[in-house]
């Protein structure tokens, strides 16, 4: 995988920087750290621009996750509700009402989740699916998403431009970062439903 990252940015450059973040937004397993760090270091040996290059690189993010945002538009709240409703509801033990409250949720918090997911391995790219899906408007999902992208990118591009041919040295330490994070996510996850299933009996009680 890296290998063909570092090809195809070394044959098409900036294009090849856009069409890579873009993907890795549709498919987070994709390391946009090696896409980053690697493209700061070529602003060292190229004719390539850092600042257009940080350009290319948040208009990638953009693409990946409107595209993201729309496929959330399509699973939106009345369609879930529907699959609620069904044996996928029972066996989840969920109602409409989870649905609503969920949505209500992502209706006060949600431009802040937007912003900071986007520092976030693999939630960054997901966070756009239920922006879309509690139809939050465009505008501030473009906005919040365009910001915490261009931060993140900002970030490793130069990064990777300062350390130069060290820049997988550092790409180590951003995937500590990220093994981390994910492990947190997951424990953070496991114990939210704890409590979710636990409140529900009480309810149900």
């Amino acid at each position: 995988m890296e290998e063909f990252i570092l090809s195809m940015m070394n044959q098409f450059g900036y294009i090849g920087v856009f069409l890579l973040i873009a993907i890795e937004n549709i498919f987070p397993p994709i390391p946009s750290e090696v896409i980053l760090l690697f493209g700061g270091f070529m602003t060292t040996y190229s004719e390539l621009n850092i600042i257009i290059m940080i350009i290319f690189a948040t208009l990638g993010s953009l693409i990946g996750a409107i595209i993201l945002y729309y496929i959330g538009r399509l699973l939106n709240k009345e369609r879930l509700k529907k699959i609620i409703s069904g044996r996928i509801g029972r066996i989840l033990r969920l109602k409409n009402s989870d649905i609503d409250k969920a949505d209500q949720w992502f209706d006060t918090k949600g431009n802040k989740t937007v912003f900071f997911c986007r520092f976030i391995p693999i939630v960054r790219s997901l966070i756009s699916i239920p922006a879309g899906m509690s139809e939050m408007s465009l505008g501030k999902f473009f906005l919040y998403t365009t910001f915490g992208s261009l931060i993140w990118n900002s970030t490793l591009i130069v990064i990777g431009a300062l350390v130069g041919e060290k820049w997988e040295s550092i790409l180590n330490i951003f995937d500590t970062y990220s093994h981390i994070v994910l492990i947190l996510l997951i424990i953070i996850f496991l114990i939210a439903i704890y409590f979710f299933y636990n409140k529900k009996k009480k309810i149900d009680k």
